[in-house]
Parts: C-alpha cells; structure tokens; sequence
C-alpha cells in the first residue's frame, strides 16, 4: 500500500461537509491508497455517512469507530495502529483536497528521496476548487536536507500537519504520536515529530482547502480550548525533555512554549472569551515562569514578540491584577471608537 489517508471525524454531516471531504479524497488520481475514517464518538449522522462510504467502496475506504470521544489526537493515534501505506496523510473531515494532491507530493518525495513532503494551502469559505488566500505553509529555507539549523526552524515554525505527508516507518520506529482528549494535538506533534525526519520537500502550490467556519476550533476561544493548548504545550515540554532534545534544543523549545502556552493564550482568552478570569490570567503567567524562568531572555522572545505585547506582560509581572484591569480597559476602549467609527445613525 503507498498512502494511508487518516480522516478524523466528529460531527461533521452538516452541510454536506464530510460528504465534500471524503469525495474529494475518493477522486484522487493515484489508485494505491485506503482512506481510514475514524469517527470519534460523534452524536450527529456522521457514522452513517461513513459507512455508506465505506458500503460503497470496500475496497478504498475504511471505518473505525468507538464509544467515548477523544478528540482528534485519540481518532489519529488510532488510524495510524491501523495504517498499511508506506506514506500517512491527514485531513481535517471539513477540508478537502485537490484530485492530483496526493500524487504530486508523492512525486515529489520520490523525485527528492525526501521522508515527509508538503505544500501551501488556501482559505476558503465556501466548498469549491477556486482559490482563496493562499497560506505559504512552510519556508524554502526549512527544505532539504534537514540538519541542526533546520531543525531549529522547524521547531519554531513546523507548519500545518494535514498539509503534509510522512513516511509512517519514521513514525514507527520511533514511537510518534499525537496527545489526546485535548485540542491542539498537533502544537504539540508537529515540532517533535520534524526533529525525526531527514529531508523534507514541498510543493509550492495551495493544494489543501482549509474550510473557514464558525465551527472552526480556530474561531470558538473557550477556556477549556486555552487549557487545552495549555495541555498541548506541556505534552510538548515533557516529550523533548524525555528524548533528549531539551538540551539540544533549549531556546527553541522553550521560546515554542512560552508562545504558544502564554503568550497567544494570554492575549486570545482576554480578547475571545466574554468573562475572563483573573485567577486564570494568574495561573498563566505561574505556569510560564515555572517551567521556563528566564523565558524573557530567551533571543527569540524578543525578536518575535512584539514590543507592545512584552511591555504588557511586563505590567503583568510586577501585577497580576494591574495587568488585567489595565488591558481590559484598553480593550473596552478600543471596541468603543470601533463601534463609533462604524456604528449607524439613531
């Protein structure tokens, strides 16, 4: 089998969505694949749809299934158990994928002698193959063969994982897989899992359609979701230091969970959810000085930081509840000049 195509699925017979998905990935121009549907738990007519797909085509599609959800990080360790192909791929079950997408970038890896290959994608929101904002997915300057600074800009920036294919005997011998029971799995798998691969390759073209929604986890800000990339970073933090990459890596892993844990989370919970919590704001910054105490000195903290967001956190170091009041009132304010700049006549 060349390609394993893992599709994790929950709650997705809405609107024709997961019916888009799986069409797109049944018209594929290669002929050697299985497309491993893992419907984790869902509530809605998800399974049906996928077992009609799977009636329909036996040969081409199968299903998984199990009665307690996992999120998608516990659907995809379960597809890969499950993989054959010397290639494994992923897609989110609302996306979908151009007919030559898989064999492109299997042509590629093949060309290049590369172990995991990828390519741009495009954000759309509405389900069709015209092309929206292109997403450059990765860098050229993180192509080739992949040695120590590579690694270092892989782990910075390791791009979006569905828009990649990886060599499963990689992910084999050395155990690789994603947390589960949380969102943001691959904050986590993404920037460990680069360290194990040798050359990677891309497509430059916007191959994947990522489908812009309000369902999106990118557009609903909870705090369960802030804790769950919360969650995502300290799987993070304990799988390097466990396979010895802490050491080798420290600025980059620890700048990668500074951002990701504190920062973004800081600044997207006090902005995204409607009643933010000062013991939460608190528990962020404890976390972050915990794990990493000189985080503030770390070079790329800043030069990746902008200087209006380490004065604010700055504030929040001297005082946790100044730092709060303080911002939200600025938020006040600035949501008040939008609102009578754009507002309409009485």
């Amino acid at each position: 089998m060349q390609l394993s195509v893992i599709v994790p699925v929950y709650n997705m017979a809405g609107e024709g969505k997961l019916n888009f998905c799986m069409d797109s990935l049944l018209n594929q121009t290669i002929v050697d694949y299985e497309i491993i549907a893992v419907d984790d738990a869902s509530t809605d007519g998800s399974l049906e749809i996928l077992r009609a797909y799977e009636a329909a085509h036996p040969d081409r599609v199968r299903v998984i299934t199990y009665p307690v959800n996992r999120r998608q990080g516990g659907a995809k360790n379960e597809g890969l158990r499950a993989a054959s192909g010397e290639w494994v791929g992923f897609i989110d079950s609302d996306d979908w994928v151009t007919p030559d997408y898989y064999e492109r970038l299997l042509a590629r890896a093949r060309e290049t002698g590369a172990d995991v290959e990828g390519c741009d994608y495009s954000l759309v929101s509405e389900r069709g193959f015209d092309i929206g904002t292109v997403v450059k997915n990765n860098t050229e300057d993180q192509t080739g063969l992949l040695d120590e600074e590579k690694h270092r800009k892989l782990l910075l920036r390791p791009g979006s994982m569905v828009v990649k294919i990886y060599r499963r005997s990689v992910i084999e011998e050395n155990g690789l897989g994603f947390p589960e029971g949380i969102f943001y799995e691959d904050n986590c798998a993404g920037p460990l899992w680069s360290l194990y691969f040798t050359r990677f390759e891309r497509v430059d073209a916007p191959l994947y359609y990522y489908y812009q929604h309000d369902a999106s986890t990118v557009h609903r800000i909870t705090e369960e979701r802030c804790r769950d990339r919360m969650r995502a970073e300290e799987a993070f933090l304990e799988e390097c230091g466990r396979r010895g990459f802490l050491e080798r890596y420290r600025q980059e892993v620890e700048f990668r969970y500074t951002e990701l844990y504190y920062v973004i989370t800081l600044f997207s919970y006090l902005q995204g959810v409607k009643h933010p919590r000062l013991s939460f704001v608190k528990e962020l910054r404890r976390g972050v000085e915990g794990h990493c105490p000189a985080f503030r000195e770390n070079r790329y903290y800043r030069e990746r930081i902008g200087e209006e967001e380490r004065r604010l956190m700055d504030i929040q170091r001297r005082c946790d509840a100044g730092f709060y009041w303080y911002y939200r009132l600025k938020l006040l304010a600035r949501r008040a000049r939008g609102v009578f700049r754009h507002g309409s006549r009485p």
